[in-house]
């Protein structure tokens, strides 16, 4: 399956899920690019945004599983890439 490039956006209003979430990432490293993370304070958000390079089924089951956390909201945005990557 050809890898595609994502962009995965995270707000985090529990902050007892920041745990759980940190080690899903680091379950899905192989395919993380880069990260960005915002501790919005005044308004007691976390806001991450996630850029993977993985096959389509990696990158769904990764969003899926931060949707299902506690006070997390998850949601990803794909790259329009030629097939082969050039």
């Amino acid at each position: 399956m050809d890898n595609r490039i994502a962009l995965l956006g995270i707000v985090v209003e529990n902050e007892g899920s920041v745990e759980p979430l940190n080690r899903l990432l680091s379950e899905y490293k192989q395919y993380v690019v880069g990260r960005m993370g915002i501790p919005y304070r005044q308004r007691g958000v976390n806001l991450i945004s996630i850029v993977l390079d993985a096959p389509g089924d990696a990158i769904s089951s990764l969003s899926g599983k931060l949707g299902m956390l506690p006070g997390v909201s998850a949601k990803t945005l794909y790259a329009k890439l030629p097939e082969n990557g050039s």
